[in-house]
Formats: C-alpha cells, sequence, structure tokens
C-alpha cells in the first residue's frame, strides 16, 4: 500500500512539473514571459554541434549513394546491419558485365579477334569490379562507420543532455515566474527556495551539456583523419582501374599488328608471293596467318604519292584517329613522316584515318 502511495505521488508530481513546463513554454510563445537565455558560448557550440550532425548526415548518405547506387542493395544491406547479420555476397556490375564479355567471347570464339577481345575486356572489367569491392569495404570500414557512429552515438547523447537543458531552463523560468506572482510571506521563502534549486539545477545542466558539446571540435579532427583515409582509398581504386585499363589497351591495340581473324582468313584471299602484295615475301603459316616483310612497304613509305589497296579484313577503329574497313573494299593508302612503321594512313572518299597494313594488300 505505501508503495502505490509513493507511485501515485510520483506521478502527481511528475504531471505537475510537465504542465508547468508546458504552461511556461506556451507563454514564453505568446511572449507573455520571460527566457533565460543561454551565454553566447553555449549557444555557439550548440550551433556547432546540430551543423556537425547536420552535414555529416548529408555526406554519410551521399558516399553510400555514390557507393551503392542501387537503392534496393542499400536497404537490404540496412535491414541485414540491424539484424546484426553479414549480407548475403552479390555480384556487382562490372563483375556483371565482365561476365557477359567472356561469356561472349567463349561463344564466339576465343580464336577470333572480336571473342579473344571480349575475353580480354571481360577479365579487366571483372577486375575492376573487385577492385570496386575493395573499395566499399575501406570506405564503409574506416569513413562511414566513424560518421554513423557520431550520429547513433555522441550526437544522441548530446541531443539528449540538450533536451534536458530545455527542460531545466523551463522549471528556472518557471520558478521565477511563481515567485514574482507570490504575494505572501510564507509563499514568498517557498518560492526563494524553489528558485535556488532550479538554478543549481540549471547552472550543473549547462556545464554537463557544454562540456560534451566542447568534444565537437575532437570529433571534426577524428572526422578529418577518415577523410584521409577515404581518399586514399579512392586514389588506390582509381589508380588500379587506369593501370588495369591501360594495361587493356595496350593489348587490344596490338592486336592489329600481330593478330588475324583465323575464320576470315579461310575465306579472305591469302598474299601470295607477289610485289602486289605489302611485303612482297610474305609467307602463308599452316595456321592460316601471314608473316611479311617490309620491302614494298618501305618503297611506299619513301615514295611521297599514294596506292590503292583492297582490304583483306574487317577492322573496328580503336578511336578517332583510326579509319575503319570493310573486307574487300578498296581504299586509297599513303605513307606520313614519322607513322609507326605497322601503319598507313588510308582515305576513302572525305574519310581519313590510320589503318593497320597487315590487313591490305596493294593493288597495281
Amino acid at each position: 500500500m505505501n508503495i502505490m502511495d509513493f507511485n501515485v505521488k510520483k506521478l502527481a508530481a511528475d504531471a505537475g512539473t510537465f504542465l508547468s513546463r508546458a504552461v511556461q513554454f506556451t507563454e514564453e510563445k505568446l511572449g507573455q514571459a520571460e527566457k533565460t537565455e543561454l551565454d553566447a558560448h553555449l549557444e555557439n557550440l550548440l550551433s556547432k554541434a546540430e551543423c556537425t550532425k547536420i552535414w555529416t548526415e548529408k555526406i554519410m548518405k551521399q558516399t553510400e549513394v555514390l557507393l551503392q547506387p542501387n537503392p534496393n542493395a542499400r536497404i537490404e544491406e540496412f535491414v541485414y546491419e540491424k539484424l546484426d547479420r553479414k549480407a548475403p555476397s552479390r555480384i556487382n556490375n562490372p563483375e556483371l558485365l565482365g561476365q557477359y564479355m567472356i561469356d561472349a567471347g567463349t561463344e564466339f570464339g576465343p580464336g577470333t579477334a572480336y571473342g579473344n577481345a571480349l575475353i580480354k575486356c571481360g577479365e579487366t572489367q571483372k577486375r575492376i569490379g573487385t577492385a570496386d569491392r575493395e573499395l566499399i569495404q575501406t570506405s564503409a570500414l574506416n569513413f562511414l562507420t566513424p560518421l554513423r557512429n557520431f550520429i547513433e552515438g555522441d550526437y544522441k547523447t548530446i541531443a539528449k543532455e540538450r533536451k534536458l537543458l530545455q527542460n531545466k531552463r523551463l522549471d528556472l523560468d518557471a520558478a521565477k515566474t511563481r515567485l514574482k506572482k507570490a504575494k505572501a510571506a510564507e509563499t514568498r521563502a517557498s518560492s526563494e527556495q524553489e528558485l535556488r534549486i532550479t538554478q543549481s539545477e540549471f547552472d550543473r545542466q549547462a556545464e554537463i551539456t557544454r562540456l560534451l558539446l566542447e568534444g565537437i571540435s575532437s570529433t571534426h579532427a577524428h572526422h578529418l583523419r577518415c577523410l584521409n583515409d577515404f581518399v586514399e582509398a579512392q586514389m588506390t581504386y582509381y589508380a588500379q582501374c587506369y593501370q588495369y585499363m591501360l594495361d587493356l589497351q595496350k593489348q587490344l591495340g596490338s592486336f592489329p599488328s600481330n593478330y588475324c581473324n583465323n575464320n576470315q582468313t579461310s575465306v579472305a584471299p591469302v598474299p601470295s608471293a607477289s610485289p602486289n602484295v605489302i611485303g612482297s615475301s610474305a609467307l602463308t603459316s599452316t595456321s592460316g596467318l601471314v608473316m611479311t616483310s617490309p620491302s614494298n612497304l618501305i618503297d611506299l613509305k619513301e615514295s611521297s604519292g599514294s596506292r590503292k589497296a583492297r582490304v583483306l579484313y574487317d577492322y573496328d577503329a580503336a578511336n578517332s584517329s583510326e579509319l575503319s574497313l570493310l573486307a574487300d573494299e578498296v581504299i586509297t593508302v599513303f605513307s606520313v613522316v614519322g607513322m609507326d612503321s605497322d601503319w598507313l594512313m588510308g582515305e576513302r572518299g572525305n574519310q581519313k584515318g590510320r589503318v593497320p597494313i597487315t590487313y591490305l594488300e596493294l593493288l597495281n
């Protein structure tokens, strides 16, 4: 029975405190009651904390979008994280593209120029996918996790103490209002005692809140170190991708000069050992690959004129400086000073660009 009486009294006291705060807050909003202002230093700290929270949330969310553009995947990862379970491994976009390229190249035939190129591109895309996965893991651990810990940990504590400070201020101002309205000596004595207590509690809570808020500077220093880690992770990722693509470009660039499509050579005319073919001592191996010596090419490069040439195989230009070719078409070719020995300048109507010499047969 005594316990029940105690609980009832406590509930009544809490209800009275809540009502007093509500009345004080409403009168302040209506301009009918005075409000105790926080000191300028504490206000600046509160503003700095709020600003840090807002921008940390925005940076964190946009970083998540950058690392994982798929919103459904982000939601799934969030659910698994809340359940404290590891999300299932999922193939990423570069890895999926790489697998498609490898499968296509295998079906077209690794022995064909296009099939071989697709396989090499696919392998590179899968390497980029692996690097992408490493970037996500490193960034999540070294950058996103500290930001999230601040939002869900430190700032929640600050927000809790800030709310408590607001309540203590309302109690203090309500006590001040009651003291002003007190007329009887006994009532004034009671109100003055209440004011001293609420003032002491407010000052103590303000000090606790100030100490917490001053830790924001340390938070900024920690987030700066995390930002450096994120930049380093991105630098490593982009350097890896650049190196992978550079190596791939070199491999694809070597195709025109040392690789012929075996499927096409079976139907294309094989250059004979005659002056008409670039490299008059052309030799045909059992595999159908043509090896040439550069005797006629030297004559062409030393001359200032141009020659007609028939295209032996289809060729897709690798960039804007090259000219795409179709098998059996006739184009005009000529030499340009300083050009690599494996290339000539080709011309078709108003189109002009570099062409690989191993794809051509000179005509009389």
